[in-house]
C-alpha cells in the first residue's frame, strides 16, 4: 500500500489552483471537470503521483465555503528553510499564520501558512538544513 492523495474541498477552484502552484510551487497535474456531479477535480502535487503523494483539491459546483471542523489539521510540506520558504510565500501573495521557531515542547523548526479557504499548511524545516 501506499498514500495516493489527500482530498480538500474549496470553495473557489481556480483560486485554489493558483495558491498551491504559484504560492507553494506544486504543478497541476490533472484536472477533470463531472458536470453530471456538478463537480470538478483537480490534482496537484510536486512530482508525478507514480512517484509521491497529490493533493486532490474538489469543487463542488455552486459551494463558495466549507466549515472546516475540528476534525482535520494540516498538510504538512518539508522545507529547506523555513524563513526563507515563509519568506518567498509571503512575496507570491500567501498568508503566514505562524512566524518559523521551534515547535512547542520540542526543537524542529516549523511555520504554519494558509490556503485561501482556511486550511493550515505546516511547514517543517529539514534536519539537514543549516540556518
Amino acid at each position: 500500500m501506499r498514500l495516493l492523495h489527500t482530498m480538500i474541498r474549496v470553495g473557489n477552484l481556480d483560486r485554489s489552483i493558483r495558491f498551491y502552484t504559484e504560492v507553494l510551487g506544486m504543478k497541476l497535474l490533472r484536472r477533470h471537470d463531472y458536470p453530471d456531479g456538478k463537480f470538478t477535480l483537480a490534482f496537484v502535487g510536486y512530482g508525478p503521483e507514480s512517484e509521491g503523494a497529490a493533493i486532490e483539491l474538489t469543487y463542488n459546483y455552486g459551494v463558495e465555503g466549507y466549515d472546516l471542523g475540528g476534525g482535520f489539521g494540516h498538510i504538512a510540506l518539508e522545507v529547506e528553510n523555513a524563513a526563507q520558504a515563509c519568506d518567498e510565500i509571503r512575496k507570491r501573495g500567501g498568508k503566514v499564520v505562524r512566524e518559523p521557531g521551534p515547535m512547542k515542547h520540542g526543537s524542529t523548526i516549523i511555520a504554519f501558512v494558509e490556503d485561501p479557504d482556511g486550511y493550515k499548511i505546516e511547514l517543517i524545516q529539514s534536519k539537514r538544513a543549516t540556518t
